[in-house]
C-alpha cells in the first residue's frame, strides 16, 4: 500500500528442526553474544563468511572471536544498541578489501548479530574514523589487549549498569555485581559493606570461607583496614598478590595464602554509601585501564544501592503502615472459628493493599471481609486503611451488605479518583449458618463441605471498586454447615506469571479439600505453606478462613 514495499524470504524450516538446524537454513550469517560478551552461537553460514569452525569462535569472548569489534567505532556501536535497545547498523572492514554490513539487535539476554558482505564499500568517514578502515585499524590489533583477563572492552560495563538500573533492593544489586562483575573480570570473591552509624556492615558476600568476613562486620570508619580506608579516603586500593596485601597491612587476618584483591569505594554523589571487595584466586595485575573502569563501575553501584536504600526505607514504612492497619487479631465468637494469614510480596514495593478483617456487625452476625487495592508500597497500604476502615464503620452502622458495598465504592472514588480495589464481603448468621455475599470483582471464595467436598462458589458480582459510582452490588444467599470451611483469599494466594488463574484456584480446592479435619489454624498455615516458602512471590497474599463449630449446628 502507498507505494510500499515488502522484500521476504521463504525458508523451509522442514519438521522437528529447533535451534541451530533451524538457523543454519536462515540465508544470512547470525551469531550471538550473551551480555558478558560471549559468543553464544554461531550458524553454519557464519562460519563459511568468516572462514572459521563454530568451535574457534563459540564460548569466547567477542572481541577475541572478532578482533575488530575491539576498535572503537565498534565499541561505540555496541554500546549505543546495548544502551538504546533499538538495532542498530553500520558497516565495518575485517580485513583489508573486505566489507561486511552488520546489524545488531539488543535483547534482554545479549545481542544477536547479522553479518552481510558489503560489494560497494562506503566512502571513507568524515574525520578517519575506524569504519573507513584505514591502515592504522590492522596495526592497532596487536595493541588492544584483548585477549587474557583484560577487560578494555566497554560491552561489561554497559551490561552491568544495564542490570543495575533494572535492581531495585540492596540484595539484587548485589546479585548483579555476582553475576555481571565477577565473571568480567574472572573474580572469585565479592563482598559489599554499606556504611550506617559510622560503621560497616556485611550486606553480601560470596566466595570467601564461612564466618570469616564476620571479623570486619560493623567496624569503625576509625580502624586501619583496607575496606575502611578506601572509603574514607575515596581512592580505590588495588593489591597484586596476597603478600603485597599482608605488607600493606601488617597483622590484618588473611583468608588465603595466594590471590589478589580490589578494594572500591562507594560513593554516590559525594555521600559514603560502602565498600566493595573482589577477591582472586591468583595474583594479578590491574591495569590503569581495569583500575579506571573498576572505579568508574564502583559509582555505579554505589548509585544502584543509594537508590535501593531508599527503597528499603519506603518499603519498610509501607510494611509498618499494612501491618499497623491489619487486625491485630479476630474477634472471638461462640460457634465460630476465623482464622487469617498475610503475606507480603518479595518483588516491587514487598506489600500492597491487600487487607482482610472480621467485624461484629450487631444482632450477633459477624461480617467477613476480604480486599485488594491496586498497586504497591505506601500508597497502597493507606488506600486499604480507608477502605478497610469504610467497611468497618457501614458494617457496625447496621448497613446492609449492597449497601456497604456501594458506599465504600463511592468513598474510594471521592478519595482517589482512578484508583480502585476488589473487595468480597460476607454478613454470616452464626446460629443459623445463613451467609449474604456481595462481590466487586474479587475473586470467588471456595467452600469445603464438612464430607470433603469442596466447590467454587458462584457470587453474583458488581465491577471493581473505584470506578462507576452507579455500580451496584446484588446479593447471594447461601449457608455455612456446622463445619463447612468457607476460604476467602487475595490473587496473590492463585496467580503465577505465565500460568492460568484456573490453575492457581484448582490447586489451591485440592489443597483446602486435603486438610480434612485440621483445626482451622493448620488449615490455613498448609494453604499459604507453599506460597510462604516460594523465593519469588510478585504479589502479597491476604487469606480469611470461616467455619461454624459443629456441637454449635
Amino acid at each position: 500500500a502507498g507505494g510500499m514495499r515488502l522484500l521476504c524470504t521463504l525458508v523451509d524450516l522442514g519438521t522437528g528442526l529447533i535451534g541451530s538446524d533451524a538457523t543454519d537454513r536462515l540465508p544470512r550469517a547470525i551469531l550471538a553474544i550473551d551480555r558478558l560478551g560471549r559468543v553464544t552461537y554461531v550458524n553454519e553460514r557464519t562460519e563459511r563468511l568468516l572462514g572459521r569452525p563454530r568451535g574457534a569462535l563459540a564460548g569466547r569472548p567477542l572481541w577475541e572471536a572478532l578482533p575488530w569489534f575491539g576498535l572503537p567505532y565498534h565499541e561505540e556501536q555496541l554500546r549505543a544498541a546495548l544502551v538504546s535497545g533499538q538495532p542498530v547498523r553500520f558497516v565495518a572492514r575485517p580485513e583489508r578489501g573486505r566489507w561486511l554490513s552488520v546489524s545488531l539487535h539488543p535483547g534482554r539476554d545479549g545481542v544477536t548479530m547479522v553479518l552481510v558482505p558489503e560489494d560497494d564499500p562506503p566512502e571513507p568517514a568524515p574525520g578517519g574514523t575506524a569504519e573507513s578502515g584505514t591502515d592504522g585499524e590492522e596495526s592497532r590489533e596487536d595493541t588492544l589487549s584483548l585477549h587474557g583477563d583484560r577487560m578494555p572492552s566497554p560491552y561489561r560495563p554497559v551490561a552491568l549498569a544495564i542490570a543495575l538500573s533494572e535492581a531495585v533492593t540492596a540484595r539484587q544489586v548485589s546479585a548483579v555485581v555476582t553475576e555481571e562483575l565477577l565473571p568480567a573480570f574472572g573474580g572469585r570473591q565479592l563482598a559489599i559493606y554499606l556504611l550506617s552509624d559510622r560503621r560497616l556492615y556485611l550486606a553480601w558476600e560470596t566466595g570467601f570461607p564461612p564466618g570469616f568476613l564476620e571479623t570486619f562486620d560493623g567496624v569503625g570508619l576509625e580502624a586501619r583496614v583496607p575496606g575502611v580506608e578506601t572509603l574514607t579516603t575515596g581512592r580505590p586500593l588495588f593489591f597484586e598478590s596476597m603478600q603485597q596485601l599482608g605488607l600493606a597491612y601488617p597483622g590484618l587476618p588473611l583468608d588465603a595464602y595466594s590471590g589478589a584483591r580490589a578494594f572500591l569505594p562507594l560513593i554516590a554523589s559525594g555521600r559514603l554509601v560502602g565498600t566493595c571487595i573482589l577477591g582472586f584466586d591468583r595474583p594479578r595485575g590491574f591495569s590503569a585501564e581495569e583500575r579506571t573502569v573498576l572505579t568508574a563501575l564502583a559509582g555505579l553501584i554505589a548509585q544502584a544501592l543509594e537508590r535501593a536504600r531508599r527503597y528499603d526505607s519506603e518499603s519498610a514504612v509501607a510494611r509498618g503502615l499494612q501491618d499497623a492497619l491489619l487486625p491485630h487479631r479476630l474477634p472471638v465468637r461462640d460457634g465460630v472459628d476465623t482464622v487469617a494469614r498475610y503475606l507480603p510480596g518479595t518483588e516491587g514495593m514487598d506489600v500492597g493493599g491487600d487487607w482482610y478483617d472480621v467485624i461484629e456487625a450487631g444482632q450477633g452476625r459477624l461480617a467477613l471481609v476480604i480486599g485488594d487495592v491496586q498497586g504497591h508500597g505506601v500508597a497502597a497500604a493507606a488506600t486499604m486503611g480507608q477502605l478497610r476502615s469504610a467497611v468497618r464503620a457501614f458494617a457496625l452502622g447496621g448497613h446492609r451488605p449492597q449497601d456497604v458495598m456501594r458506599g465504600t465504592n463511592r468513598l474510594l472514588i471521592d478519595l482517589d479518583p482512578g484508583q480502585f480495589a476488589s473487595c468480597c464481603y460476607v454478613l454470616l448468621d452464626p446460629d443459623t449458618g445463613e451467609m449474604r455475599a456481595v462481590r466487586a470483582g474479587h475473586p470467588q471464595p471456595l467452600l469445603r463441605m464438612p464430607d470433603g467436598s469442596t466447590e467454587l462458589l458462584e457470587l453474583a458480582g458488581g465491577v471493581v471498586l473505584g470506578v462507576d459510582d452507579r455500580a451496584s452490588y446484588p446479593v447471594t444467599r447461601l449457608r455455612l454447615a456446622p463445619g463447612a470451611v468457607l476460604a476467602l483469599f487475595t490473587d496473590g494466594l492463585v496467580e503465577r506469571p505465565g500460568r492460568d488463574i484456573d490453575e492457581g484456584i484448582e490447586r489451591l480446592r485440592r489443597a483446602l479439600a486435603a486438610t480434612g479435619s485440621l483445626p482451622l489454624t493448620e488449615a490455613a498455615d498448609r494453604l499459604i505453606r507453599e506460597a510462604r516458602q516460594a523465593t519469588a512471590r510478585p504479589d502479597d497474599i491476604a487469606l480469611l478462613l470461616a467455619s461454624r463449630v459443629p456441637e454449635h449446628g
